[in-house]
Order: C-alpha cells, then structure tokens, then sequence
C-alpha cells in the first residue's frame, strides 16, 4: 500500500496538496483521526491535545502534561496507521517512518511572506501582525515538538526524499511530483520494507504497553523487535521489575515471543565489583 508522510508549513498549501494525493493513491489522509486516540489514552480531552501538538497550551496545561507519554502513544498511532497505507499529515510520521524503504518523505514549503499573504486572504483579515504571529507559533512548535523527540531540525532537506516550494510550483505539480515517487518502483512496498515497517510497529506497541502500566511506565529501556520476537534489553533498578516489565511485554499485541535480557542494577554491581 503506498505509504506517504508530509510535513507542512502553515500557508504552504500542503493540505491541499495532500487531498490530492490522497484522492489518487486512495489511501486515508490521516491527521484529526489520531487525536481522538490519544486523547482517549492519555484521558485528555481532544481540546487539550490540539493544543499541546499546535504549541498553544496554557503554562497549566503544559506543566500537567505528560509529555514522554503523548510522544510514546503518538509513535503507536502514527506507525499503527502507516502499517495500512496512508497519507499522513504532520505528527512526525516524516521522521518516525524515515527508515521504512517504501515510506516516502515530503515536506510542503514556501516562504515566509507569501504564507503570510496567503493566511490572510484564506482568514479574510488585513490583520498581519496576528497571522505573522500566528505562523511563528506553528513554526515553532512544530520544530520543539520534532527536536525533542527526535533530536533533529524539521527543516532540513536531507530529512526529506521530496522539498516541495509551492512559490515555485502549483498544487497539481506537487502532487504530481508525490504521486510519481510513489508508483515507482524503487519506492514500491516490498517483503523486506513491510518488515522492516512490522518490527517499527511491533516496538511501538510495547514501548506503549510498558507506558500504560503502572508498575512499568517509568521504564525507558532499548527493544528490539522482528517478526514478533521481542528483545527487552537494558538495566532496571530490581530483578522484580525486570520480571514485571517482560510480562507487561508479552502482553502486547502481536507478540509472539518475549527474550528478556533486562539486568537489575544490583546484579550489574556486582558483576563490576567481582
């Protein structure tokens, strides 16, 4: 199934480039969809994290939030939904499935005048100084939310297969040039890239289980994953966790097999001290 992740500048027309690609790939645009998920998950209300993922949130909502948990269920969701088929909008998909050979990369820009110019047409205000500040805040928080979960600027191209400037091109031929990479055939799903897609989902699925248990959700250990096979790997404070934490594992969905290598802190000491 073709697999599309964008990411978008407010103003870019990147919207209207994705229902384009959509309507001809048929597959799912996937962006408010997700929210209710999370929403659900972290017993938010949907208000509450629209306005977290948009960097509007109040000082209050902010300092209750649990951000490592919002990042956590995000990945769940956004690579649940890619493993259908998708042209995904925004969330970080365009990073969270770079390494998935058939997941093809876009971003949607334009400069920053023109997007102005476009706000205000779209908004039907001559107020600039809102709508200058209001795209300053989207940028922003778009580059805060992708820094801190993947420790990269959202705006480099080498992120990207595809950089698209609508100042430069129309809608149609954005699309075009998105719909193009996604029928050829060296961006074609193959056995290998579904895979590789299955074990990124199946990792997610755990790191997920492990978030939504109390005795575990302070746990921040490496997983690895293939074909099911899960691999927990890492030092916890006592063998009890360690137990526990491979029980909440096998748990997950779609797993067929747990290997727990987890070491207690206590035991690493002592194997250092011997």
């Amino acid at each position: 199934m073709p697999l599309v992740a964008m990411t978008r500048e407010m103003g870019s027309m990147g919207m209207d480039v994705a229902r384009i690609v959509e309507s001809e790939l048929r597959v799912p645009l996937v962006y408010h969809e997700i929210i209710d998920h999370l929403a659900d998950k972290m017993r938010l209300r949907k208000s509450h994290v629209v306005r977290l993922l948009g960097g509007k949130a109040s000082l209050l909502e902010r300092l209750t939030s649990d951000k490592t948990s919002l990042s956590i269920f995000t990945a769940d969701e956004v690579l649940q939904t890619a493993s259908k088929g998708a042209v995904l909008r925004g969330w970080g998909a365009a990073h969270l499935l770079r390494p998935v050979k058939h997941a093809i990369c876009v971003r949607v820009c334009a400069p920053r005048e023109l997007r102005v110019r476009r706000m205000m047409e779209r908004l039907d205000t001559d107020d600039r100084e809102a709508v200058e500040t209001e795209i300053k805040h989207s940028d922003e928080a778009q580059g805060a939310i992708v820094r801190r979960h993947f420790g990269v600027d959202w705006q480099h191209p080498e992120l990207y297969d595809l950089s698209l400037n609508t100042e430069r091109m129309s809608v149609e031929q954005c699309a075009e040039r998105v719909i193009g990479l996604a029928r050829d055939p060296r961006f074609a799903e193959t056995e290998a890239s579904r895979a590789q897609l299955e074990d990124l989902v199946q990792i997610a699925k755990v790191r997920a289980a492990l978030r939504a248990d109390p005795a575990t959700r302070e746990l921040s250990v490496p997983i690895r994953a293939r074909d099911g096979a899960v691999t927990l790997e890492g030092v916890v404070d006592s063998a009890e966790q360690a137990k526990l934490a491979g029980r909440v594992a096998a748990g997950a969905p779609g797993v067929r097999s747990v290997e727990n290598l987890l070491r207690a802190a206590e035991e690493v000491g002592r194997t250092v001290r011997e």
